[in-house]
């Protein structure tokens, strides 16, 4: 499936001043995304990030490598092969948190990558041959630990410490007194020693063309290794490049999602703006409508002032005719007094008319 990208976040980058080793420079003006990639071809996990068209992060986890939380926010770690100290700045402390698992987590596989490949080496630069020693009678001693590594590396082992003598010298001492019990037995012991012998021989030959063998596979193996390194080499150009493209299309993957959600977030507006321009017609009418009764209530505020001038003087006419009222009663009752005055005085000049008439 090639390389491709199993982790993503955003962070603000940073490396290392390569003069004082102190400060640090910011490679980005802004969060950028920060990616981990793992090329299943290879078993290889890295971490990638693109300010624009320019890699800012190319950095392939090592087993040795250590991420590093020196606050809250901020994270740092060591890449020997580009000779810098990456930082990342993360909005929040949760994002720091699983940033640095997931670094553990990819360290630990690459780990485990390691030590699988360097098993396969060892398996393929070991020859699969089968040792005669391998079947033996039961006088024969054990292949001890030594003569197992013969077809390892080969340092182990020389031949004085496997010759003939050596190996048939603990054998016959036991055995010897047991030859002189019968001609069977003797002849079995004889049978048995030639076995031995033969397979000594044969594992002495066995030895030397190991070492020969082994001599070899040392100059095939620097070879290999030459080769290797200029493949690396060659891989790491590689990598750049498609890692380069594999983020372009990782970021155009979010590009779309973003133009999808600003679209959304548009027709929202749309939506807003005509619900808005009809609030704002109903306002306009509102506005109309009260207009109008401002109108209304100043003509009926002029209208009270009148009306209030009117209840004034109308007020000061009522007191004005109450107080000819009060005059006129007053008037009235002089009258009324004088008229009764007169009245007693016109029933006194009666009774006395009377009186004259009576008398008379």
């Amino acid at each position: 499936m090639g390389e491709q990208p199993i982790y993503s976040t955003r962070a603000h980058v940073f490396q290392i001043d390569p003069s004082t080793k102190k400060n640090w420079m910011p490679t980005s003006k802004h969060a950028v995304t920060v990616s981990y990639f793992y090329d299943s071809t290879r078993n290889v996990y890295r971490i990638i990030s693109l300010d624009g068209s320019k890699a800012i992060i190319n950095s392939t986890i090592t087993p040795n490598m250590t991420f590093t939380k020196t606050s809250q926010k901020f994270g740092q770690w060591a890449d020997s092969r580009a000779n810098t100290v990456y930082g990342l700045g993360f909005s929040s402390e949760h994002h720091l948190a699983k940033f640095a698992e997931k670094f553990s987590e990819y360290k630990e596989a690459a780990r485990m990558a390691k030590e699988k490949s360097l098993e396969k080496m060892e398996l393929a630069s070991s020859p699969s041959q089968e040792s005669p020693a391998d079947i033996h009678s039961p006088l024969t001693p054990p292949v001890t630990a030594d003569l197992c590594r013969i077809n390892g590396t080969g340092d182990d082992v020389t031949l004085s410490d496997v010759s003939p003598n050596s190996m048939l010298q603990p054998d016959l001492s036991p055995t010897t007194p047991t030859l002189a019990h019968s001609p069977t037995t003797n002849k079995h012991w004889e049978a048995e020693l030639a076995t031995l012998k033969s397979n000594n021989a044969k594992l002495t030959a066995a030895l030397l063309e190991s070492t020969a063998n082994v001599k070899q596979w040392k100059q095939q193996l620097a070879a290999y290794q030459e080769e290797a390194e200029r493949l690396h080499k060659r891989v790491s150009e590689l990598e750049s490049q498609s890692s380069q493209t594999n983020v372009i299309k990782s970021q155009k993957t979010e590009l779309n999602q973003t133009i999808e959600e600003l679209e959304c977030t548009l027709k929202a507006k749309e939506e807003e703006m005509v619900r808005l321009k009809e609030e704002i017609e109903n306002a306009k009418q509102l506005q109309t409508q009260k207009d109008e009764l401002t109108k209304k209530l100043e003509d009926t505020d002029l209208r009270n002032k009148e009306l209030e001038e009117q209840l004034v003087d109308l007020e000061q006419r009522l007191e004005s005719s109450q107080v000819d009222q009060e005059n006129l009663r007053k008037n009235l009752k002089t009258l009324l007094e004088i008229l009764d005055g007169k009245i007693f005085e016109l029933t006194e000049l009666r009774d006395n008319l009377a009186k004259l008439i009576e008398d008379s």
